[in-house]
């Protein structure tokens, strides 16, 4: 298979490790994530990069591909304004990568898009490794794995005492951001959502759907670590890991007091989301996103078991602009992706 079909083949694919149903708490926890921030001792730093310093990360990374041929290197600006959008979509890349403002910038993807390297971003490199639900403990091993590999061939840019180097300083020291991907309706549908606001005395912070910047569409939620300053590996995971099974627990608990006090107007609205998605003629991406949170819920709560995870999580793609303008394979405006949106939804849930 050529490499640009396998690029093609990952982008056009209904399926994403966010999207992916099954692991551990996939009820409450969509996706984990761990993203390593490193930079090459031998070349200046993104923000002070020269035209043959960026050329230099990209032949590193080059060479890391052609000794691990399970990995495959592209230049951003080989990839259509379209797919980038889509890769965005997928979590595979940043929206700032995917600007392209400046040339230089590659990625690097492994055969199933659970691998994700990002060549002259913030930092010379952005590794990132997915897996769907709360997964921190295997996905923080094969990112190490991976980091050993790159290193091998190219010295990285550390510090006795601050640890590895990076532009931002929040990055400082191991370089390491665990994220998971939440689903947390009930906590807004009972008004409880104050209970995040309180993560950043314990080191983390929330973000949307696509991270910095973004909102808390569908009731998706990223808990994070916010320093990696001082602490190793071990301790940001653990931290991470025993918060998020804090979060379910609050999370699991607002959905038994609405099956026991609200359940009537509860299946209410959850029949009436499925009942649009079913029959509507335009979905607009975020009246999407807000009635796939709840057949999500009213699945797990026992009330639409007639449909699988698998069948629902694949709809967060559908939601995305990029995505159904890729499966359509042309251009759309806002009115034709709302009712193209309406017309694949529909069979999705009828699978």
């Amino acid at each position: 298979m050529e490499v640009s079909k396998m690029l093609k083949d990952i982008i056009h694919s209904d399926k994403s490790p966010w999207t992916t149903a099954d692991g551990q708490q996939a009820d409450y926890v969509l996706c984990s994530r761990i993203r390593l921030a490193r930079n090459f001792a031998c070349c200046p730093f993104p923000l002070k990069q020269t035209e043959e310093s960026a050329q230099k990360v990209l032949e590193i990374m080059q060479e890391f591909c052609r000794l691990h041929p399970e990995y495959h290197f592209y230049l951003l600006d080989d990839i259509t304004p379209l797919d980038r959008q889509v890769l965005v979509e997928k979590h595979l890349i940043s929206r700032e990568h995917a600007a392209v403002d400046r040339p230089y910038k590659g990625l690097v993807l492994d055969d199933e898009g659970t691998v994700s390297i990002m060549v002259n971003e913030e930092d010379h490199l952005r590794i990132q490794c997915f897996a769907p639900g709360l997964n921190l403990s295997e996905l923080w091993q094969k990112a190490s794995a991976l980091d050993d590999q790159i290193e091998a061939i190219e010295r990285y840019a550390f510090d006795e005492n601050l640890g590895y180097l990076t532009c931002c300083p929040t990055n400082l020291g191991d370089g390491l951001r665990g994220s998971v991907m939440m689903h947390l309706p009930a906590l807004a549908i009972t008004k409880q959502l104050g209970i995040l606001n309180q993560l950043s005395n314990l080191g983390m912070t929330v973000r949307g759907l696509y991270g910095e910047g973004s909102d808390a569409t569908g009731d998706l939620y990223q808990i994070s670590n916010q320093v990696t300053l001082g602490q190793t590996e071990n301790d940001i995971l653990t931290n991470l890991y025993s918060i998020t099974l804090q979060i379910i627990k609050e999370e699991r608990t607002a959905r038994e007091f609405l099956r026991q006090h609200n359940n009537d107007e509860l299946e209410d609205q959850i029949w009436r989301a499925m009942g649009t998605l079913t029959h509507a003629r335009y979905l607009s991406s975020q009246e999407t996103l807000r009635l796939i949170s709840l057949i999500r819920l009213g699945y797990s709560m026992g009330y639409l078991e007639q449909l699988t995870f698998g069948q629902i999580n694949d709809l967060y793609l559908l939601a995305q602009p990029g995505y159904l303008q890729e499966i359509k394979g042309s251009d759309l405006d806002a009115h034709q992706r709302d009712a193209y949106r309406a017309q694949k939804v529909k069979e999705k849930l009828s699978e």
